[in-house]
């Protein structure tokens, strides 16, 4: 077993790793910036399959899910931003009232649609208040609708211009309808890293420290990374150890989506746009990283449909959903801002050699619609 073993790794050092996958047992951070720096990505790859199979078995999810945002004006002008229009000029963004954002969402959303995902800019006018008002305004219109909505950043920012606390902010948007969180504005949580994309922005440490407050509140959230700008592997192993170590301690993330930082029309866009390999690495080590962390998304809008198909063997488990109206990256110049269909979602799970599963938010499974043309483009 051991010659085998040796004959399926072109870089020795994941030799010790493996032994430890197989085994079951958690990986150190120099482990980490093994699998970060290997130049063997199949066995990387293959790595992190092992633990995807052991969690997961065949199955690939998604869903069927709308985003919506609010509004475009933000007063962080972060580096990495495509999307933002400064608050300086407003004007030249959008706000949606409370009956317009509800008017947009029902454009998308009929029965088949289990999850509107509500994320925006920074806008210093839309306090508690808004948000109250534009949960319960969308429940009551779509009262089977789980609402996904409010990254970190977004409910640190909120807390700030409403005056109260994180715990006070969270109770009254529960009360008004929120129901999970998504995980925007991780980025990497590196000081250094930060200083250069996102200066404005909350701190990392505050980022973990709000996510520790929701999910002390039983509310679930997800997790992400930025990767592929100006970040070392070693930054991006330590980023993984963080959300490792919170999760640790209150199991309230149930996926970690790594998102690859899309360049055009930013501050950043010197930076050349990163690789498949680069995708797929961080796929990879996100599933050997983070053991108590249930699903690794590979994110289609970012990824593409192709990278996001390979990712499903190298420790995703989960492509995301129909995603209609996406504009954060499409901004970014990414080129799948407008939705994917059913039909073509699972075609691209089965292509992959997966079986698909329709689910909810909280990953549990759901009926396929009977007509799937509701979701489609």
């Amino acid at each position: 077993m051991a010659h085998h073993a040796e004959t399926m790794f072109e870089d020795r050092n994941l030799l010790p790793i493996a032994d430890k996958v197989h085994a079951g047992e958690r990986l150190t951070r120099k482990d980490g910036i093994a699998l970060a720096t290997s130049t063997d990505l199949l066995g990387v790859g293959r790595l992190a399959n092992t633990v995807r199979e052991r969690l997961h078995g065949n199955e690939t999810y998604y869903n069927i899910n709308r985003h919506l945002n609010p509004t475009n004006v933000c007063v962080a002008s972060c580096a990495l931003c495509a999307y933002a229009v400064p608050y300086a000029r407003a004007g030249e963004g959008w706000t949606y009232s409370i009956e317009e954002a509800v008017r947009i969402a029902a454009r998308d959303i009929d029965e088949s649609v289990s999850e509107l995902h509500i994320v925006g800019g920074l806008h210093p006018k839309l306090d508690v208040a808004y948000y109250e008002a534009l949960f319960a305004a969308l429940k009551k219109r779509f009262p089977w609708i789980h609402i996904k909505a409010l990254t970190m950043v977004e409910l640190d920012f909120i807390a700030s211009v409403s005056r109260m606390s994180i715990d006070e902010l969270i109770q009254r948007v529960a009360k008004a309808g929120l129901d999970s969180c998504p995980g925007g504005g991780a980025e990497i949580f590196a000081p250094r890293v930060r200083d250069i994309i996102c200066d404005h922005k909350t701190d990392g440490q505050r980022w973990l420290d709000v996510a520790r407050t929701v999910h002390q509140h039983g509310i679930k959230t997800n997790c992400t990374m930025l990767y592929g700008h100006v970040e070392r592997p070693s930054e991006r192993v330590d980023h993984l150890i963080a959300l490792r170590e919170l999760q640790d301690e209150t199991h309230g993330f149930q996926c970690f989506i790594p998102l690859s930082f899309h360049p055009a029309n930013t501050k950043l866009a010197h930076i050349p746009r990163c690789g498949g390999v680069l995708d797929l690495q961080t796929i990879a080590l996100a599933r050997l990283v983070l053991d108590n962390i249930p699903h690794i998304k590979a994110y289609w809008i970012m990824l593409g449909e192709k990278i996001a198909q390979v990712a499903q063997h190298f420790g995703a488990d989960d492509i995301d959903g129909t995603v209609i109206d996406e504009r954060v990256t499409y901004a970014a110049g990414g080129a799948a801002g407008k939705g994917m269909p059913v039909n073509r979602i699972e075609f691209l799970i089965r292509e992959a050699g997966r079986t698909p599963v329709l689910r909810d938010t909280l990953y549990r499974p759901l009926e396929r619609p009977a007509a799937p043309a509701s979701a489609t483009v």
